[in-house]
Formats: C-alpha cells, sequence, structure tokens
C-alpha cells in the first residue's frame, strides 16, 4: 500500500480499531449490517479536509467554494457550510441545489453555454455568473448586471500541465472551454468589457501548487493587464488541497501573490479536496468464475454503473485490505506493495512486491524506511482476482487485486475514495439499482440516508406509470 492509500484508509482504520480494544477489527463488523452495494460518506473524514480548507481561508483571505460536480449530497452541507464559503454550479439544478441546501452562502455558476430558456430561472439563485465566451456575455451579460449579479469570464491561459489524460485538461488543444487571448482581443468590446467583475480560470485536474504556480505565470503573462480593473479571480479547481503530501504554504503564496498584485479578492473551487477519502464503497462477492488461469469475482456493485470513473479516466480504486497490480510488459511480473496489518497493534507493514504470472511466486522487499533492513524473499502466493461488476458488459471491470486470503461468496469488500465523482454520476443501466447512501456519523454509527428502489430505475425512462397522461403532451418544463 502506497502512502496515499494509506491516507486514503487512515480515517477508516482509527474507527475500526477504536471499535476493538485489542487492536484491528475486519471492516465486516463495522459494515456488515448495510445492504450492499451502499456508499457511505464519512463524517469524521469530511470534517478534517473541511478545517484544513478553513484554515487556507482564514491565512490568506481566499474564498473557497463547494464544486458540486464532484460532491453533491446535501445531507452534508450544513456541516459544509460551516468552513465554506459557498458553492460552485455547472447549471441550472446545481445553482438550485445550493441556494436550497446551503442558504446565505455564495451562489457561482460556469456553463460552457447558457440557455434561453433556463436564465431568468437562474437568475432567482446565481450572485456569480461566469461565462465561457464573449458570445455568451453579450448574448446574457446585460441581463445578468441589471439583476445585480457579479459578471465574470472564464479565459483559457492555454498552459496545460497535465499528462495523461487529455479528458480532464482545459488546456488541450481544441479545448471549449475558456476564452483564449487570440478571441478576447478579436471579440472583446469596451461594453462588455466594462460588465465583467472578474475573470475565472480552471486549467488543473488532481494537481499540487507547484501547477497552479505555472499556471498563474501563464495568466499574468496573458492577461495581466486586464486583471487590475477585476474585483476578483477564481482560479478553478483541481487543487488537490486535502492530499497528504499537498503544497499549501506554496498554494498561499500563490492566493497572496495574486490578491496583492492586483488587488483582488480570489476564489478557490475545489470538488475533490473536499471529500477526498471521506468515503467508501461497500460491496459483497456474489459469485467467483473461472477462465483459464483467470479467478474473476463477480461483485454486486459495477464499475460502469457505480464508479464510472473507474472506465472513464480510467484508473484503479483503492480496495481496503488488498493492493491493486498491473502488468509490466517487458518483464512480465505484476508490481504491487504488500500490506500487512497487525492485528494487535493496527500498525501496517509496507512490502514491495513483484508476483510473477507464470509461477505465481511473490518476491517480497520491505523497505528501510519500515524499520526493517532490506530483505528479499520467496514466499507463497497470493490470491489474485479480477473484480467485475453484474451487468453485462465485458468490459464492466473494476481491476485486478491480491488478497491473502481466497474470496467467497459472500465476502465483503470496501473501496475507498468513494466521495468523490460517485453519487453524482451513478446511472442504471441493464436495471442495476442505485447503491444506498450511508453516513458513518462522528460517533461511529452508520445512518441511512437514501434507499433507492424499481421506481429510480423506471422513473426516468418514460412517463409515470401511474397516469394516464397522452405520451405526446408537452407542458414544458418543470
Amino acid at each position: 500500500m502506497t502512502n496515499e492509500n494509506r491516507a486514503i484508509f487512515q480515517c477508516l482504520n482509527s474507527r475500526l480499531c477504536h471499535r476493538n480494544e485489542e487492536g484491528f477489527t475486519a471492516p465486516a463488523a463495522l459494515f456488515g449490517p448495510l445492504r450492499t452495494p451502499c456508499f457511505v460518506i464519512d463524517e469524521a473524514a469530511l470534517r478534517h479536509n473541511l478545517e484544513i480548507l478553513s484554515g487556507v481561508q482564514r491565512r490568506t483571505g481566499a474564498k473557497i467554494l463547494l464544486a458540486q460536480k464532484a460532491f453533491s449530497n446535501y445531507d452534508f452541507y450544513p456541516m459544509i457550510s460551516e468552513y465554506l464559503s459557498g458553492t460552485e454550479a455547472s447549471g441550472l439544478y446545481e445553482s438550485r441545489l445550493g441556494v436550497e441546501k446551503m442558504p446565505g452562502r455564495e451562489n457561482h455558476v460556469f456553463c460552457a453555454a447558457y440557455r434561453e430558456d433556463e436564465f431568468e430561472e437562474l437568475l432567482q439563485y446565481a450572485d456569480h455568473i461566469v461565462f465561457n465566451t464573449p458570445s455568451q456575455l453579450a448574448a446574457f451579460g446585460l441581463r445578468a448586471k441589471a439583476a445585480g449579479k457579479s459578471i465574470g469570464l472564464r479565459i483559457n491561459p492555454e498552459c496545460s500541465t497535465q499528462e495523461g489524460h487529455a479528458i480532464y485538461d482545459p488546456c488541450a488543444p481544441g479545448s471549449r472551454l475558456g476564452t483564449t487571448r487570440a478571441v478576447w482581443d478579436k471579440c472583446m468590446t469596451p461594453e462588455l468589457f466594462a460588465l465583467l467583475d472578474g475573470l475565472h480560470f480552471h486549467t488543473l485536474c488532481e494537481q499540487d501548487a507547484d501547477d497552479l504556480q505555472i499556471t498563474l505565470r501563464a495568466v499574468e503573462k496573458k492577461f495581466g493587464d486586464v486583471l487590475p480593473a477585476m474585483k476578483w479571480l477564481n482560479m478553478g479547481g483541481g487543487h488537490h488541497i486535502t492530499r497528504e503530501d499537498y503544497d499549501i504554504p506554496l498554494l498561499e503564496e500563490c492566493i497572496r501573490y495574486a490578491s496583492e498584485t492586483w488587488d483582488l479578492q480570489v476564489y478557490l473551487e475545489p470538488g475533490e479536496a473536499v471529500a477526498l477519502n471521506a468515503g467508501y464503497l461497500v460491496t459483497r462477492v456474489l459469485d467467483i468464475v473461472e477462465n483459464g488461469a483467470e479467478k474473476i469475482a463477480v461483485l454486486d456493485a459495477s464499475a460502469a454503473c457505480h464508479m464510472p470513473d473507474v472506465i472513464e479516466m480510467p484508473y484503479t480504486p483503492p480496495l481496503y485490505g488488498a493492493q491493486a497490480v498491473g502488468a509490466d510488459e517487458e518483464t512480465g511480473w505484476l508490481e504491487t506493495e504488500v500490506t500487512k496489518v497487525d492485528e494487535k497493534s493496527g500498525w501496517m507493514t509496507i512490502e514491495t512486491a513483484k508476483i510473477e504470472e507464470k509461477t505465481g511466486w511473490t518476491t517480497t522487499e520491505t523497505p528501510a524506511s519500515s524499520g526493517n533492513p532490506l530483505s528479499a524473499s520467496k514466499e507463497s502466493s497470493r490470491y489474485r482476482y479480477k473484480l467485475g461488476g453484474p451487468t453485462c458488459l465485458s468490459g464492466d471491470i473494476i481491476g485486478t487485486y491480491c488478497f491473502e486470503q481466497k474470496l467467497v461468496q459472500g465476502d465483503l469488500l470496501v473501496f475507498g475514495d468513494m466521495a468523490i465523482y460517485t453519487t453524482c454520476k451513478t446511472n442504471t443501466f441493464n436495471g442495476m439499482p442505485l447503491p444506498d447512501i450511508c453516513c458513518l456519523t462522528e460517533t461511529g454509527a452508520l445512518k441511512l440516508l437514501r434507499h433507492f428502489g424499481y421506481e429510480d430505475f423506471s422513473g426516468r425512462l418514460g412517463s409515470p406509470m401511474h397516469t394516464a397522461a397522452h405520451p405526446g403532451s408537452w407542458n414544458g418544463r418543470s
């Protein structure tokens, strides 16, 4: 288990040890009563993140908003409102949710293109409206300004700091997000410029402050002549502020530089950082399938339906008590890191490992940092399974993992870092039920927040079955 994975399950380990005075307790002792699959939001982990973010606000004067696109479980909005300045929305419904569930806080919205038939309603909710292009500013800016809204324009500094996932890179070549300086020079008029109160840029994804520093320099180079006339600068999201090794002092240096250089209010709108490592997806093994040398555990959770980023990004989610493995194409070994938990103390020993696919032997090396001398020895093979969902999609695969024991039907598994981009992205493909949503309270109790049933599947596919409404009738948007 890497340092990052240890951080993912740190709060859960603490809770499990607390439940058993003698030390470590298996997750089944805590989550066993749950109907699976089930998302569990950890209040203590969420508050830990919020305290970190609140500290950044307090020390710098910046305002931090919850990006609801990543985490919009509004049962936790009262807690979030104790720490953050408001919400950020990507459209009408999220903006309305922010007003209804976090009243009295700032409500910002950015959309790549606003709809004429929704804009008047949006004006009832948002207090800061960011446009994507000068043409959108021209279409809606006067109405927004007349309604007393603070107006912004999203800029594209054309500075990409990402590698490996262009799908999440707003500065990728040909991006539709944000106004480049060339377009600004071509389309910005004095009348449009007079409408602006601020600029907005969002270029990062799960990145550190050094990438923000690089981006900020590019923003200054491209738009430094404009910023002195602005009241605020929104630096967007993608800042992994609550990650264990994130450089918070550098972030705060960037914030102070912007606010002092251009005399403006700085906003940040992280999503992941708010709920990073603050949730779990609890699932059970339904069956074990064998195909040649491969063993596949079919779970009641689906990558395609319940954690779509696993396929979309793609990535392999962390799994409690197991290690994700990936094949090394050159050597034919499977590389992993092995975690052992002392049942009395709860402390973890971390070992790097390589698993030879042909023989099944595992070679391990214990790093000196663990307090043990370097050693290498062969030991019996750990149990390797591919984990997949119950849908008909062949590619509904979560990943391949190594376990200390054989999996059997009914085993309970816990995926980590499942509060973000999960409940807000689930779907009912194949008629899969949506997972329940539970809260793990700060006192250690489990509380059911929402159970989903057949009606949640059928209700979005056609007219309500209990009415005789003609399918051809249209009464407008509700």
